[in-house]
């Protein structure tokens, strides 16, 4: 798990997201943006928005947790000529919007919609130790609906960008593209305007211990060449 409690999560992904940006890892993500405005759900710790802001997109940074708001200020504000005067912060549930959230993020009139490494304490997620991340998965897919139902909502938004870490058989790469549109169309997607297709779905290898390398591979006994890896999906408005 990523944390019990709020400060065991965001002192978690300090560490996590730093070893994401030192890889390039949030580049990579962000360099799949066809965008100029971010509608970023989930900040964390800003490694994410600073990627974005890098990248000289406009970007508005949600988050249902203060303490990770202020963790992103914080690092934008040590950024020099970093744009951060230009991020929009709002704290706010995307499942339980206020009328003055859902204004707020109206006129910032996002292009697209992203929602990185989607993760939360397991104060909110209900995870315990032992069983077997399904407490994650649950609370991941509820908070994906939730953002596609918002993006859909807003006529400005044209694409949808869902990033998370998983694990695949790297020679299978290719049917495990098939395999995640399928899952976000037939979960996330279901019903609202928005498609995937192939192309739009990317892998890309993380870098692991030998014995986090060890441990999916008794994970996945029947699955060789196993490895940690970020799936990415952009989805596009339905003309």
């Amino acid at each position: 798990m990523s944390g019990a409690t709020v400060g065991e999560f965001l002192a978690y992904w300090q560490d996590e997201g730093a070893s994401y940006a030192r890889r390039g890892d949030y580049e990579w993500m962000a360099a799949q943006l066809g965008g100029q405005r971010i509608l970023e759900i989930g900040c964390g710790p800003g490694y994410g928005t600073q990627a974005l802001v890098a990248r000289g997109l406009a970007v508005m940074a949600v988050d249902t947790l203060p303490e990770c708001l202020a963790a992103t200020r914080q690092r934008m504000a040590k950024q020099a000529d970093s744009g951060a005067d230009g991020v929009a912060y709002v704290e706010a549930d995307v499942g339980a919007l206020e009328p003055g959230q859902r204004n707020a993020i109206a006129e910032f009139a996002p292009d697209t919609v992203v929602c990185w490494l989607m993760g939360a304490p397991a104060s909110a997620t209900g995870a315990v130790a032992g069983d077997s991340g399904q407490a994650v998965v649950a609370y991941r897919e509820a908070v994906h609906r939730r953002v596609a139902e918002l993006a859909a909502a807003l006529p400005s938004v044209g694409a949808l960008h869902f990033v998370d870490r998983t694990a695949i058989a790297w020679q299978a790469k290719d049917i495990g593209r098939d395999t995640l549109v399928r899952y976000h169309m037939d979960k996330t997607l279901r019903g609202l305007p928005f498609v995937a297709v192939r192309d739009g779905a990317r892998y890309r290898k993380l870098e692991g211990s030998a014995q986090e390398l060890a441990q999916l591979r008794r994970a996945y006994p029947s699955h060789s060449g196993v490895v940690p890896t970020l799936a990415s999906l952009l989805a596009e408005r339905k003309n």
